[in-house]
């Protein structure tokens, strides 16, 4: 009798992880658009507005969904003592440095998508150069 029950408890243990597995969330890849690596609005517009909002205030519709709230991409010169910081700006881009405060890194590492995108390194150079000079364009705004 005692095998027979954990016969059925197992059965029943099972079913339970067969029904859960059957209601878990599936999370689908997303190709992103190859944009031209020469328009940094149209980029920004693509990759980063759902988070930081067009504007780059960080208001963007996937925002609230976030841990942290995203950086507000406007202050960034005036938290830098009125200088913007391309270079720190441009290497978060590319995946090379994080941000300290946030713990763990919840934006995406845009450089590894850009190589994934197109192959040329120039073309990968270029689209993180004009990223980060059109988030240059939106300080002060």
């Amino acid at each position: 009798m005692p095998h027979r029950n954990l016969i059925s408890m197992l059965g029943l243990l099972g079913l339970f992880a067969a029904a859960g597995a059957a209601y878990q969330t599936k999370i689908e890849k997303v190709v992103p658009k190859d944009i031209s690596p020469a328009n940094g609005k149209a980029m920004f517009q693509e990759y980063c507005a759902a988070c930081h909002g067009t504007d780059g205030k960080g208001t963007g519709p996937a925002a609230p969904a976030l841990k942290k709230a995203p950086a507000d991409l406007t202050q960034l010169s005036v938290h830098n003592n009125g200088k913007f910081p391309d270079v720190r700006v441009s290497r978060y881009i590319e995946g090379m440095d994080t941000v300290q405060a946030h713990g763990t890194r919840d934006m995406p590492i845009w450089g590894d998508v850009f190589k994934s995108l197109n192959r040329d390194p120039a073309a990968s150079t270029m689209r993180v150069s004009n990223l980060t000079e059109y988030v240059r364009s939106l300080q002060g705004k």
